[in-house]
């Protein structure tokens, strides 16, 4: 049997799209694509870059224009400016090392303004006199640019949570049809009153469970992170649904290696894998489960038996709704790897935080 391996994971920049029919031209679609996401950007950059070269030109209007030392160390502010924006904001940002930034900010401008004033002016003067004269053709293009780039970082992630809001409306609406769906609902209340009859010392249990599923679906899901525990309770009690349901269809093992926590994880993740285990399960197959959490880390593995050569699109659709969430969400803390094999096997690694 050929067996293909798909590793997924997307960085926050991409969305990987699948769409089937007659495809655009992308030859043109790129250019435009990017002038509207960064075309604001650019045009503010240079209008300052124009702006300020005027104003500095102006300065040094007793220098020819190949003498003029500003025109001399324009290319070095440029590389600093740019290092700065692309490389040490970025970085030292990620990782909240705020007053470090500050030291190498305030380290960069000044040792910059020494070479401006030693080497290209040639001024000759103190260093009191050399900050006084000089610093600011260093620092303003540095705070500039510093303050360009926090603003559109937080106009991105302002778009990024809307996009992540949307994301988690959308999965919720289904996830609310899928447990309020009449059908649904039948089967359940089905199961229930079957195992009523043969076991209905068991019956009470089997309606809390189901209560406590829709309280999790209608009134604690709609927050951004659910308690690890809760959304564990939630797969429990459903997995106690389906083994009812398919009993002599289907087995099931479920394993968990949960270390006790205070952790928190975006809600309805792991059932969307579950449910597509489920779903495409040949009947009389096999899904085994098993969860281990350890520290922060939450390992998820799904396998299930399936036919390969159905159902592809409807599975494609999910994971790919799946992978869009965790993208918005868990960004590169997160890995999905899926492989089509004899089995289909998901597993799913997230890096949690807190309560």
């Amino acid at each position: 049997m050929t067996k293909s391996v798909l590793f997924i994971h997307i960085r926050p920049s991409l969305v990987l799209d699948i769409s089937y029919g007659p495809q655009k031209n992308t030859y043109f679609s790129f250019p435009m694509i990017f002038i509207k996401k960064y075309g604001t950007q650019l045009l503010i950059h240079l209008l300052f870059w124009l702006f300020f070269t005027a104003v500095s030109l102006f300065v040094f209007t007793p220098y020819y224009w190949t003498e003029n030392p500003f025109l001399q160390y324009f290319f070095i502010l440029v590389s600093i400016v740019y290092s700065n924006y692309f490389i040490l904001l970025p970085f030292f940002v990620k990782r909240k090392w705020y007053f470090l930034y500050l030291l190498l900010f305030a380290a960069i401008a000044f040792l910059a303004t020494q070479l401006y004033c030693n080497v290209f002016t040639r001024c000759g003067c103190t260093v009191l006199k050399c900050l006084s004269d000089y610093l600011w053709q260093t620092l303003v293009p540095l705070l500039f640019f510093s303050f360009v780039w926090l603003l559109f970082r937080f106009i991105e992630n302002t778009e990024e949570i809307e996009e992540v809001k949307k994301a988690h409306t959308a999965m919720e609406l289904q996830f609310l049809k899928n447990q309020i769906n009449p059908h649904v609902l039948f089967n359940n209340l089905n199961t229930i009153y079957a195992h009523a009859i043969e076991k209905p010392d068991e019956t009470p249990d089997l309606i809390l469970k189901l209560s406590e599923n829709l309280q999790h679906v209608l009134y604690e899901s709609h927050e951004r992170y659910v308690s690890l525990s809760k959304e564990i309770d939630y797969i429990d009690n459903y997995l106690a649904f389906q083994e009812l349901r398919t009993e002599g269809l289907q087995t099931i093992h479920y394993e968990k290696n949960i270390v006790p926590n205070r952790l928190k994880i975006a809600p309805l993740l792991l059932i969307t894998i579950i449910e597509n285990a489920f779903k495409h399960s040949i009947p009389h197959g096999s899904i085994r489960l098993r969860l281990v959490v350890k520290e922060q880390q939450l390992d998820f593995f799904c396998e299930n038996s399936y036919r390969p050569k159905n159902e592809e699109n409807e599975r494609t659709i999910g994971l790919k709704n799946l992978r869009k969430r965790l993208d918005l969400i868990y960004k590169e803390h997160y890995r999905l790897e899926i492989k089509q094999e004899t089995l289909f096997k998901v597993h799913l690694s997230i890096k949690l935080t807190e309560v």
